[in-house]
């Protein structure tokens, strides 16, 4: 179910995707200064079916047929030390039906930065799963290369080029990791601080935004 388009500074359209209702909320609950004209926060329901379906659907319509596209949410921390509430953006996100590289990681990484000074922002690639990841499931992630992992934002990110060339990202906050896992996914609902944090990057993907549509010299 898409949000309402918000108005704002800038003409070109922006799809913000997400799989559950908590992280909707905590988009739209969050700081929408300098929004493009038209943006939608889309909830697609979980697991990379619905993912996929859900912004192939929504890039067939207008305004949002030329949209850059951004996957968000929680997700899961592959890498030692890693806390909830710490940042991952995402340089490709893949799964077992191929890889997608992310546009402007860099700039995602600079962005967040300045919207939350001081959260630890980790940079690598994101893996899809078509479950929640647990125990030695995650060691071998990790040994494969991923730094975090999701159930979303490859099929996502696969659907978004699959329907034309556009800017694409992946920028997830973790809420589960090897030190706490998740006992299932309604609790969820008890990462305060998740919460917090994805409720306050939408300025930094409107900047990437803006500059991931300037043209290149």
């Amino acid at each position: 179910m898409a949000g309402a388009p918000a108005r704002g500074a800038g003409a070109a359209p922006l799809l913000i995707a997400c799989a559950l209702g908590i992280e909707r909320f905590a988009l739209r609950t969050g700081d929408r200064g300098g929004a493009p004209d038209a943006m939608t926060v889309l909830r697609t329901g979980m697991g990379p079916v619905n993912a996929e379906r859900a912004v192939v659907g929504a890039l067939g319509t207008e305004p949002l047929r030329d949209a850059a596209v951004v996957a968000t949410g929680f997700c899961a921390g592959l890498t030692p030390g890693m806390q909830p509430g710490d940042l991952v953006v995402a340089d490709e996100a893949g799964d077992v039906h191929g890889t997608t590289r992310c546009t402007g990681a860099g700039l995602l990484v600079e962005a967040l930065g300045r919207a939350l000074p001081g959260r630890t922002v980790h940079t690598g690639p994101l893996i899809g799963s078509d479950h929640v990841v647990r125990g030695p499931e995650r060691g071998r992630l990790r040994a494969a290369g991923a730094i975090a992992v999701d159930m979303e934002s490859a099929a996502t990110l696969r659907g978004a080029v699959r329907t034309g060339r556009r800017p694409v990202a992946a920028v997830r906050v973790v809420v589960d990791t090897p030190q706490h896992e998740l006992v299932r996914i309604g609790t969820v609902r008890g990462g305060i601080s998740a919460f917090r944090v994805l409720r306050a990057v939408l300025p930094a993907f409107f900047e990437w935004h803006r500059s991931s549509l300037l043209p290149r010299r």
